[in-house]
C-alpha cells in the first residue's frame, strides 16, 4: 500500500485583478495560457489534475521552473493548503482534515523558513520539541544522539539559531524536523544558498537516514546533483501538470538520448586524425588538446562498439564513459524542446 496518494490534485488561487499597467502587460501575456479573467479576479492554476503515488521508504526528487507548482503540492501534502478539488492521502490521513495527527507523522523543512527558536541556543529548541511532541525521554536522547552524530551537530548546540551559518541551521532544521521520527520527511529546497561541502554533507546525511530509519523523503530542489545522489525516482511538473513520473533510471533511458564518451590520445596527431574519420555512428565531437569528446545516440549504438572501433585503430591514454547529463535533459523538457 502507497505511503503517499494523490488523485486529480488541482490548486486554485483567486487574486484581486488589479488595474493592469503597460509595464507589466509582458508578463500578464505570457501567462495567457493558464490564467482566467472572472470579473473582479483572476483564477490562477498553480496545480491543475495531477496524480502519483510514493511508496513507503521511496526518495523522490521533485522538479519543475520556478511557479511550476512544486510548493504549493508540497504544502497541499502538509496540510498547510486545502485543495480546490481531487484528493490527496499521506499515511492513511487526509493533511488538512486531520491536522494534529498528520504533523505527528510527517517532517517539513523549507529551506528559507526557520521552526528553531531564534534567540535559544539550539538544544533548547530541541528540547521544546521534545514536549511538543510528547517524546519520551529515553526515545529522545537516543534519537538526539543519532541525529547529532548523523549531522554533526555537536559543536553547535550551545549556540542560539540566530548565530548560525545557513549550512548548519538547515542541518538543525533536518533534525528538528525528524525528533519525534516521522515516517515521512518533505523537503523543500533544503541546499538553497549553500556551499559544495555543506550539500555534500547533508545529501549523505539525507541517504544514511533512508537507509537506516527508511524514512520516505520528497525532495523539491533545482540542484540536479541532489536529486542524483540522494533519489531513486523522480517527478517533473511544468505549469501544474504532470510532466513525468518513474524511476529515475527510466528517465536517464527515455529522455537522455545522447551520450559522450572521452578519450585522451597520446599525441595531438592522433586526436586531429579521429577528428577528421569519425566514427559513422558518432553525431558530433568536441576537441580539447588531446581529449576528444564523442556524442552518440544510445538507441542506435553502444558505448562498447564505439570504445573498440577507437582502440583498434589508436593507442589512447585514457577513456571515460559519462552517464547522460539529466540537468541538460531537464532544461530541454522546461523549454519543450524534448517530448
Amino acid at each position: 500500500m502507497s505511503l503517499i496518494t494523490v488523485n486529480e490534485l488541482s490548486k486554485i488561487y483567486q487574486v484581486r485583478n488589479r488595474k493592469k499597467s503597460q509595464k507589466h502587460s509582458g508578463i500578464i501575456n505570457s501567462f495567457k495560457q493558464f490564467v482566467s479573467l472572472h470579473g473582479k479576479y483572476q483564477c490562477i492554476t498553480a496545480v491543475n489534475n495531477i496524480s502519483f503515488t510514493i511508496d513507503s521508504g521511496d526518495t523522490v526528487g521533485f522538479l519543475g521552473p520556478n511557479g511550476a507548482g512544486k510548493s504549493t503540492v508540497v504544502k497541499m501534502l502538509s496540510g498547510i493548503l486545502v485543495p480546490t478539488s481531487g484528493s490527496l492521502e499521506v499515511n492513511g490521513l487526509i493533511p488538512h482534515r486531520d491536522r494534529m495527527n498528520h504533523a505527528l507523522n510527517i517532517g517539513v523543512v523549507f529551506g528559507q523558513k526557520t521552526t528553531l527558536w531564534w534567540d535559544l541556543p539550539l538544544s533548547d529548541s530541541f528540547d521544546l520539541l521534545q514536549v511538543i511532541y510528547e517524546i519520551t525521554p529515553q526515545e529522545y536522547r537516543t534519537t538526539m544522539k543519532w541525529l547529532v552524530d548523523i549531522l554533526e551537530l555537536e559543536p553547535i548546540l550551545d549556540r542560539p539559531v540566530r548565530q548560525l551559518s545557513l549550512g548548519q541551521r538547515i542541518r538543525a532544521e533536518i533534525a528538528a524536523a525528524l525528533l519525534h521520527r516521522p515516517p515521512v520527511l518533505f523537503l523543500d529546497e533544503p541546499t538553497i544558498g549553500l556551499d559544495i561541502a555543506v550539500k555534500q554533507r547533508i545529501r549523505a546525511a539525507l541517504r544514511e537516514l533512508n537507509q537506516e530509519w527508511g524514512v520516505t523523503i520528497l525532495l523539491t530542489t533545482h540542484d540536479l546533483r541532489d536529486i542524483e545522489e540522494i533519489c531513486q525516482k523522480l517527478i517533473v511538473i511544468d505549469k501544474g501538470q504532470m510532466i513525468y513520473n518513474g524511476s529515475l533510471a527510466n528517465f536517464r533511458e527515455q529522455f537522455c538520448e545522447n551520450r559522450v564518451i572521452r578519450v585522451a590520445f597520446k599525441d595531438l596527431h592522433s586526436a586531429n586524425k579521429l577528428a577528421q574519420e569519425l566514427p559513422p555512428e558518432v553525431m558530433h565531437m568536441e576537441q580539447n588538446g588531446i581529449w576528444v569528446s564523442l556524442y552518440y545516440d544510445h538507441t542506435k549504438t553502444s558505448a562498447a562498439d564505439i570504445a573498440s572501433h577507437v582502440m583498434n585503430k589508436y593507442t589512447l591514454m585514457d577513456l571515460v564513459i559519462e552517464e547522460p547529463s539529466i540537468e541538460k535533459t531537464v532544461a530541454e523538457l522546461y523549454r519543450g524542446e524534448v517530448r
